[in-house]
C-alpha cells in the first residue's frame, strides 16, 4: 500500500495568487532526442495577495540547465527544486525571471506537456500540464500575453505552429528554421499549444460579421488530406451560428485545428490554435458514420464557442470547470439542435444524462456541479461537470426566456472578458441582466445527487379539478448527507381523452390558458390545482426533460401506450415507450421462458413501424429499446445477467412477431443516391439498420441475405459498419467471419476504422468473450500507446459488452484491474477513466459485488499508485 497519501485540493482554501505574469517569451528548440524550452517571464507580485511571500512556481519531470533573474545568472543557493516545481525565496516586486529546461518528448507517454504522436510534436496542457514543460505559475487565474518562437528540423517539421497570429519566420543553420507566433489576448497556460509536423495544410476563409476575413487553417497528415470538409463546413457554420445566436465574432486573424492520433481527450480548445483527437475531427462518407459526422461537427463547434466561454473568459481555478465546460456544451447542444432534429438531440442528451450522469451521482465519485475538493483535477472532467452543467445553463435558459439569457450572457461576456472568473459571477450576470432572484437557484451549484420529482394527482369531476402533488427529495451522497430543495423548472401538460392537449388554468375562469407550462417547484412538497378540466387527463411530466431529475408517477401501461401515440412533446412521447419497455423487460427478470412479451408492447412497435407520416429521426429513436446500462442504473442490486436475457428476450420476441413490418421497414427506407449527411437521410439509414439488427438478431435468413448484400454493396460507412454490427451479432458464424476479414483488408491502414472494427468485436455479447478481447489486444494493429485503441477494445468490452464484463466467475473484473495497473505506469489519466465500471460496486447483486471490489482492492495495493487512479479507487472503496 502506497504510504505518501496524495494531497487534496478544497475550494475553501483558494487563495488569490502571489504574483501576476504580464508577459511570456517561449523558444523551444525541438530535436530527435529531446527539447529545450527557454522562457523568459515578466513577473510582479499580486496587490491582492499576502506581502512578502516567495516565488513558487510548478515543475514536473524538467531537468533544470539555468536560471536567471533580471538577466544574472542565480546561485545554486539562491533557489530550491522542490518534488513538484521551483523556489526562490527573494525576490522583488517586479522582474523578469529567465528558465531553461530539459525535457524528453519522445519518451513522455502520460500525453501531458509537450510529447512526440506519429513523429509530430504536439502538447496538451488542460488541466496540468504546462508545468511538465517548463516552470511556471500553472493556475488558470495567472493570466499572461504570449511570444512563442518554435525552431526545429526543416525537412521533419515543414510546420511550426503555436497560438495567435504568425508574425515571422525564416531559416536557421543546420536545415533548420523557425516560426514566430504571437497570441495578443491574456490567457493560462493551460490554453498554451505547439505542434511541430510534416502536415498537410487545407486552408478556406470566413468574414465575419464586421466584414473581416479570417484565414482558416487545417493541418494534418497527407494520409488524410480527403477527410477535412467537413470539420472546416462545421467550423464555418459555427462560427456563424456564434455570431448570429450570442452575438460573438473571432478575434484573432488565424484559426487552426490540428489532428492528432494519440491524444487522452477529445479535442482542446488552446487559444486559435485547436487541437483535435484523429477520430472526432476526421470524416469522409467512406470511413465515418453518420454519428461520426454528427460528433465531429458538435465537436467542432464546442471547441470553437470557446473562443469566448473559456478562453476570453476563463476559469478562476478548476472547482470552476464547469463555468467553461457547461455553459459550452449548452451551447453546442443548441447548435446541434439547429443543425438537426432539436427532438432527437434532446433525447440523446438525456439519455446519456439518466444513463451515465445519474450513475455517477449515485456512485461513490459523486460530487457537485462546482466541486468542493479534489486530489486529482483530471478526474473531474466528468459528465457532472459537462453534461449536467450545462443542464443547469439550459435550466437558466428556460426560467430566464431566451431574450433575458441573451442579454445575461452578453453582460457576462463584456463584464468579464480578459478575466478569470467563477461560476457565481456567471450566475450575477445572469441575474443582473434579468432581475430574477436566483439565489436558491445556485445551489445545483453545491449540492451533488440527482433531484427525485415524485408525482401524485387527484382528479374531482364535481369541481373539474385536477390537483397535482409533487415533492423533491435528493438521496445523500458522499459527504453530503443533508439536500435543501432545489429550484427546478417543471414543464408540463394534461392530454384529454382524444389525444388532445388541455388547457392549464391555474385560476378558475382563467382565459387563454397555455397548454404547456413550466412549474417552478422551489418547497420540498407542491399542490397545483387546474380548474376547468372537464375529464380525466393523462399528465405529460417534464416535457423536454425540463430539469435533470428523475419523475417518478405511477402511469400504467395503457397510459404509457396512449403517449407513444399522443403526446405532442416529441421527447415525452419517446421518453413513454422507454418506460414501457423498461416496464416490460424488468417485468420478465428471472422469469419462466415460457412467459410471452406484453401484447401492449408489440402494438406499440407495431404503429411506429407502420406510420410512414412519424418523423423517421424520432422513429429511430423510439425503436432502440433502453440500453443494459440504463436498466443496471435504474437497479437496487443490478442483475446483469438477468437484465441481459430479459432485454435480449423481449428484443427477440419483438423481431419475431414485427418481421414483416420490420422488412417492410427495412425496404421503405433503402438508400437511394449519393451519402448525405442531412438529418432526413440519417433518419432513414437509422430506421433501417436498426430494422436490420433486430431481424439478424433472431437469425431471419432472409434479413441474413439482405445484411451481405448490404454489407458487399453499401456507398458509406454507416450502412457498412450497420450490416457488419449485424452479422457480428447473429449466430451466421461463417458469414460474420468472413465479413469481419473483409472489413478489415479494406480498410487495414486507417487508424479511425480499424478502431470501428476492434469497438465493433469487444463490444458484442457475441464475438466480445474475454479470450476473443486478449486476441484483439495482441493484434498488429493494437497499440498501448494509443488512447483511442485502448478505449476501443478494453473500454467497449467494460462499458458495452456488460454480460461478458460482468462474468459471474469475475473474470472480466480481473482482466480489467490488470490491464489497469499496466496502464498506470504510463499513462495515468486514461487508466483512471477505465476504473469507472467497478466502482459502483455497491449497486449489485451479490454474485457480482465481491468480485469487482477485490478488483478494486488489487488496484488499490499497488505502492506506487498514480494519484489519477488513486483517487477513483480509494473513493470507491470508502465505506
Amino acid at each position: 500500500m502506497r504510504t505518501n497519501q496524495p494531497q487534496t485540493i478544497y475550494l475553501k482554501d483558494y487563495k488569490v495568487p502571489p504574483f501576476l505574469v504580464d508577459h511570456v517569451d517561449l523558444r523551444f528548440e525541438l530535436f530527435e532526442e529531446g527539447a529545450r524550452v527557454y522562457n523568459s517571464m515578466e513577473i510582479r507580485r499580486n496587490p491582492e495577495a499576502e506581502p512578502g511571500q516567495p516565488l513558487e512556481l510548478d515543475g514536473e519531470g524538467l531537468e533544470l540547465e539555468g536560471l536567471t533573474l533580471n538577466g544574472l545568472p542565480l546561485a545554486d543557493s539562491d533557489y530550491e527544486v522542490t518534488s513538484g516545481g521551483l523556489r526562490i525565496e527573494k525576490v522583488s516586486d517586479s522582474f523578469t525571471l529567465g528558465v531553461v529546461t530539459w525535457i524528453l518528448p519522445q519518451e513522455n507517454t502520460r500525453l501531458e506537456g509537450l510529447y512526440k504522436s506519429s513523429g509530430m510534436f504536439c502538447t496538451q496542457c488542460e488541466a496540468e500540464g504546462f508545468r511538465w514543460i517548463t516552470y511556471f505559475p500553472d493556475r488558470p487565474d495567472v493570466m499572461a500575453r504570449f511570444r512563442t518562437q518554435v525552431e526545429a528540423d526543416k525537412a521533419r517539421y515543414p510546420v511550426l505552429l503555436s497560438n495567435g497570429n504568425d508574425v515571422e519566420s525564416g531559416d536557421l543553420e543546420g536545415g533548420r528554421h523557425f516560426v514566430v507566433w504571437e497570441d495578443p489576448f491574456p490567457k493560462p497556460c493551460y490554453l498554451f499549444a505547439l505542434v511541430a509536423g510534416d502536415l498537410v495544410e487545407k486552408r478556406d476563409t470566413f468574414t465575419t460579421q464586421s466584414g473581416r476575413d479570417i484565414d482558416l487553417r487545417m493541418y494534418v497528415e497527407p494520409r488524410n488530406a480527403e477527410k477535412c470538409d467537413h470539420a472546416i463546413d462545421s467550423l464555418k457554420r459555427s462560427m456563424r451560428w456564434d455570431e448570429q445566436v450570442y452575438g460573438r465574432e473571432y478575434d484573432l486573424d488565424i484559426f487552426m485545428i490540428v489532428a492528432v492520433d494519440d491524444f487522452n481527450m477529445g479535442a482542446m480548445e488552446n487559444k486559435g490554435l485547436n487541437i483535435f483527437n484523429s477520430s472526432c475531427v476526421l470524416a469522409s462518407p467512406d470511413t465515418a458514420t453518420d454519428a461520426a459526422f454528427q460528433r465531429i461537427e458538435a465537436i467542432v463547434a464546442h471547441e470553437y464557442f470557446h473562443n469566448w466561454s473559456g478562453n476570453r473568459v476563463t476559469c478562476r481555478d478548476w472547482f470552476q470547470l464547469s463555468l467553461k465546460e457547461g455553459f459550452t456544451v449548452f451551447r453546442d447542444s443548441q447548435f446541434s439542435a439547429d443543425m438537426g432534429s432539436p427532438t432527437v438531440k434532446r433525447i440523446e442528451d438525456a439519455t446519456l444524462l439518466r444513463t451515465a450522469q445519474f450513475a455517477e451521482d449515485s456512485g461513490p465519485m459523486a460530487h457537485p456541479v462546482r466541486p468542493d475538493s479534489y486530489i486529482e483535477i483530471s478526474n473531474f472532467y466528468t459528465l457532472t461537470v459537462y453534461e449536467k452543467g450545462a443542464e443547469v445553463v439550459r435550466m437558466l435558459h428556460t426560467l430566464l426566456g431566451a431574450e433575458n439569457f441573451r442579454a445575461g450572457s452578453d453582460l457576462y461576456f463584456n463584464r468579464h472578458d480578459g478575466q478569470a472568473v467563477t461560476t457565481d459571477d456567471f450566475v450575477k450576470a445572469m441575474e443582473d441582466a434579468s432581475g430574477k432572484d436566483l439565489t436558491q437557484f445556485r445551489r445545483w451549484y453545491g449540492q451533488a445527487g440527482t433531484p427525485i420529482v415524485e408525482v401524485s394527482d387527484e382528479y374531482d369531476a364535481d369541481a373539474k379539478t385536477y390537483t397535482l402533488n409533487v415533492r423533491q427529495y435528493i438521496p445523500p451522497t458522499p459527504g453530503q448527507t443533508e439536500k435543501l430543495p432545489q429550484h427546478i423548472p417543471f414543464s408540463l401538460g394534461l392530454i384529454g381523452e382524444h389525444g388532445e392537449d388541455l388547457p392549464l388554468k391555474l385560476e378558475s375562469g382563467e382565459t387563454d390558458a397555455p397548454t404547456e407550462r413550466v412549474l417552478e417547484l422551489t418547497e420540498a412538497e407542491h399542490s397545483f390545482v387546474f380548474h376547468d378540466v372537464s375529464e380525466q387527463p393523462v399528465p405529460s411530466l417534464l416535457r423536454g426533460f425540463s430539469a435533470p431529475v428523475k419523475v417518478r408517477y405511477p402511469w400504467t401501461r395503457d397510459q404509457l401506450l396512449f403517449l407513444m401515440g399522443h403526446d405532442s412533446d416529441g421527447f415525452n412521447r419517446w421518453d413513454a415507450g422507454q418506460r414501457l419497455a423498461v416496464d416490460v423487460i424488468q417485468s420478465l427478470i428471472n422469469q419462466p421462458q415460457e412467459l410471452t412479451v406484453d401484447p401492449r408492447l408489440v402494438t406499440a412497435f407495431r404503429q411506429l413501424l407502420s406510420d410512414s407520416n412519424l418523423d423517421q429521426a424520432l422513429v429511430a429513436k423510439m425503436l432502440q429499446l433502453p440500453s443494459e446500462a440504463y436498466l443496471i442504473e435504474l437497479s437496487e442490486a443490478a442483475d446483469v445477467q438477468g437484465i441481459h436475457k430479459a432485454r435480449t428476450r423481449v428484443l427477440n420476441q419483438l423481431a419475431l412477431q414485427l418481421r414483416d413490418e420490420l422488412l417492410a421497414c427495412y425496404r421503405r427506407n433503402r438508400e437511394e443516391g449519393p451519402y448525405e449527411p442531412t438529418p432526413e437521410a440519417i433518419a432513414r439509414r437509422s430506421v433501417r439498420n436498426t430494422a436490420l439488427s433486430w431481424l439478424m438478431h433472431i437469425n431471419d435468413e432472409e434479413a441474413r441475405l439482405l445484411a451481405l448484400q448490404q454489407f458487399g454493396q453499401a456507398g458509406n460507412m454507416t450502412d457498412q459498419s450497420g450490416a457488419l454490427r449485424a452479422l457480428v451479432n447473429s449466430d451466421f458464424e461463417e458469414d460474420r467471419t468472413k465479413a469481419l476479414g473483409d472489413f478489415y483488408d479494406q480498410f487495414s491502414q486507417d487508424p479511425q476504422v480499424v478502431e470501428q472494427w476492434f469497438s465493433i468485436q469487444a463490444g458484442s455479447p457475441r464475438t466480445g468473450t474475454l479470450p476473443a478481447v486478449e486476441t484483439l489486444l495482441e493484434h498488429d494493429a493494437f497499440d498501448w500507446k494509443n488512447p483511442n485503441k485502448i478505449r476501443s477494445v478494453i473500454g467497449a468490452f467494460a462499458n458495452q459488452n456488460l454480460a461478458n464484463f460482468h462474468a459471474t466467475d469475475g473474470s472480466g473484473y480481473r482482466f480489467l484491474a490488470r490491464h489497469i495497473l499496466a496502464l498506470d505506469s504510463t499513462n495515468p489519466q486514461i487508466a483512471a477513466r477505465l476504473v469507472a465500471p467497478l466502482t459502483r460496486w455497491r449497486n449489485y447483486g451479490d454474485v457480482y459485488r465481491e468480485g469487482m471490489k477485490a478488483a478494486l482492492e488489487q488496484i488499490h495495493a499497488k505502492p506506487d499508485l498514480s494519484k489519477d487512479v488513486y483517487e477513483v479507487v480509494h473513493k470507491s472503496l470508502v465505506d
